[in-house]
C-alpha cells in the first residue's frame, strides 16, 4: 500500500512538472522584466534634454572637418547647441570658407518635443528635427548630419 501511494505521488508530480517549470520560468521572466524597468534606465520622456551640447561630428567626420554645403566647401571648426527648458534652443557654429577668416553663425529656434524627438522652428528660417539619446543630440540640417554630446 505504501509503495502504491509513493508511486501515485511521483506520477502526479511528473505529470505536473512541465506546468510547474513553465510557471517558474514565467515568474522569473516577469521578475527580470520588472527589475529591468526599475534599474535606473530612463525613457526618453523622463530624460531632460536641456543642456549644452558640443559638436562632435558633421556627416560622421570628427570636428574640425571639411564639408561641402551646397556648392560651398567649408571647414567646420567647432559648435555648441544649447537646449533650454523654456522650449527654446540656440546653435553656435564657427567655420571658414575657402581660407577666409572664421565666421561664427548663431541661430535661434523654439522647439516642441515628442518623446526623444525635438522639432525646431528656426527664426527667419525653416524647421528641423533632432533626436536626444542619453547625452547625445543629433539633427539633420540642410542635408548635413550634426552630432553633439552633452
Amino acid at each position: 500500500m505504501k509503495t502504491t501511494h509513493q508511486r501515485l505521488v511521483v506520477e502526479a508530480v511528473q505529470s505536473k512538472a512541465p506546468r510547474i517549470v513553465a510557471l517558474l520560468a514565467l515568474a522569473v521572466l516577469t521578475l527580470a522584466a520588472m527589475t529591468g524597468c526599475t534599474s535606473g534606465n530612463h525613457t526618453a520622456a523622463t530624460v531632460d534634454p536641456s543642456g549644452v551640447y558640443t559638436l562632435l561630428s558633421v556627416d560622421d567626420k570628427p570636428v574640425p572637418c571639411e564639408v561641402t554645403h551646397g556648392k560651398t566647401r567649408m571647414t567646420i571648426k567647432d559648435g555648441v547647441f544649447t537646449i533650454k527648458t523654456d522650449a527654446t534652443c540656440q546653435s553656435l557654429m564657427r567655420f571658414s570658407v575657402a581660407g577666409h577668416e572664421d565666421v561664427t553663425r548663431e541661430a535661434k529656434a523654439t522647439y516642441t518635443r515628442n518623446d526623444a524627438k525635438l522639432t525646431m522652428k528656426w527664426e527667419q528660417a525653416g524647421t528641423t528635427v533632432g533626436t536626444v539619446a542619453g547625452n547625445q543630440f543629433t539633427m539633420t540640417n540642410e542635408g548635413m548630419i550634426l552630432t553633439y554630446k552633452k
